[in-house]
C-alpha cells in the first residue's frame, strides 16, 4: 500500500488534489460552526446550487476560466440570500429553497439547450458529485485556491471575536455597538467563496456535508466555541486527507468518499459524546 501511494504521489495532479483538499476542508470547517449555531446550515446547499447554475452559464459561454463567472454570481446570491432572509415575508429557509432550486433548474436547462459536450450526463454528474474534477486541477487553479484559502483564514482570525459575537447573541452584539449586518454580510461572502472552492472537491450536492459534518462532530465532544472550531478544523482536514487517499487507492469518487469519512467520524464522535 505504501509503495502504491508513493507511486501515485509521484504524479503532480495527486499532490495538487491533496493540497487543495486540505485547504478547502480547513476553510469550510471554520465557518461551519457559525452556520450551525445560527441555524442557517442550508445556505451552503443553496449557494452550491447557485454555483452549479453559474458553472452552466460559464460552460455555455465556453469560458476557459469559469471562476470569472462562478465567484461573483455566487457572492451576489449570498448577499441576496442574506437580505431576502431578513424579509419578514420570506423567511431564511424559504429564501434558500427558492434561490437554490431555481438556480439548479436553470443551470441544467441551459446545459441541455446549449450543450457543448458529447457527454452531458457525465459532465453534470462530475459537477454535482465532484467525481473527477479534483484530480484534473491545473497549477493556476491550485494557486487560486491557495490564495483564496489564505484570505478566508486571515479574515476568520482577524474578525474571530466579532464572528463569535454575532454567532451567539446578535442582539447583544448590536447593543454593544457592533455592526451585526456588516459581519453577517462578511460571513455570507466568505461562505460563498468557500462554496466555489469546494465545488472541485466534493461537487455541488455534497458541499453542505463538508461544511456541516465536522462542526456537528466537534459539538458532540466539546462545548466551548474555540474548542469546537479547532477540533472541527482538525477533523475536517483528517477526513479530507483520508477520503482523498482512499479514493485514490480504491478508485472511488473523491467527493463521496470524503463525505462518507465525515459521516463515519460523526458517528464515532456521537458515541464518544454519549459516553462522556
Amino acid at each position: 500500500m505504501l509503495s502504491k501511494l508513493a507511486l501515485y504521489f509521484s504524479y503532480p495532479f495527486v499532490r495538487y488534489a491533496l493540497i487543495v483538499g486540505v485547504l478547502i476542508a480547513l476553510c469550510s470547517s471554520l465557518l461551519g460552526v457559525t452556520l450551525v449555531l445560527k441555524r442557517f446550515s442550508f445556505i451552503g446547499d443553496g449557494l452550491s446550487h447557485v454555483a452549479f447554475g453559474a458553472m452552466a452559464i460559464a460552460s455555455v459561454m465556453n469560458l476557459t476560466n469559469k471562476m470569472i463567472i462562478i465567484l461573483p454570481v455566487t457572492i451576489l446570491c449570498a448577499i441576496l440570500l442574506l437580505k431576502t432572509g431578513q424579509n419578514a415575508k420570506i423567511h431564511g429557509d424559504a429564501a434558500v429553497a427558492m434561490i437554490s432550486v431555481g438556480a439548479l433548474a436553470f443551470g441544467y436547462l441551459l446545459m441541455n439547450l446549449f450543450s457543448t459536450s458529447s457527454n452531458l450526463s457525465g459532465d453534470v454528474c462530475s459537477t454535482l458529485f465532484g467525481a473527477t474534477s479534483i484530480l484534473t486541477l491545473t497549477v493556476r487553479e491550485v494557486w487560486i485556491c491557495a490564495v483564496l484559502s489564505v484570505i478566508v483564514l486571515v479574515i476568520f482570525v482577524l474578525f474571530y471575536n466579532k464572528i463569535f459575537a454575532v454567532t451567539f447573541d446578535e442582539n447583544f452584539a448590536r447593543a454593544t455597538g457592533t455592526d451585526a449586518n456588516k459581519y453577517n454580510l462578511m460571513i455570507a461572502v466568505v461562505i460563498a467563496v468557500i462554496i466555489v472552492l469546494a465545488m472541485n472537491l466534493v461537487g455541488s450536492l455534497l458541499i453542505s456535508a463538508l461544511v456541516i459534518f465536522p462542526a456537528l462532530s466537534a459539538m458532540r465532544i466539546f462545548k466551548s466555541f474555540k474548542l469546537v472550531t479547532i477540533s472541527s478544523a482538525v477533523l475536517s482536514v483528517i477526513c479530507a486527507t483520508a477520503g482523498i487517499l482512499i479514493a485514490i487507492l480504491a478508485g472511488t469518487p473523491v467527493g463521496s468518499t470524503i463525505v462518507a469519512a465525515d459521516a463515519v467520524v460523526f458517528g464515532i464522535c456521537c458515541l464518544i459524546g454519549a459516553r462522556k
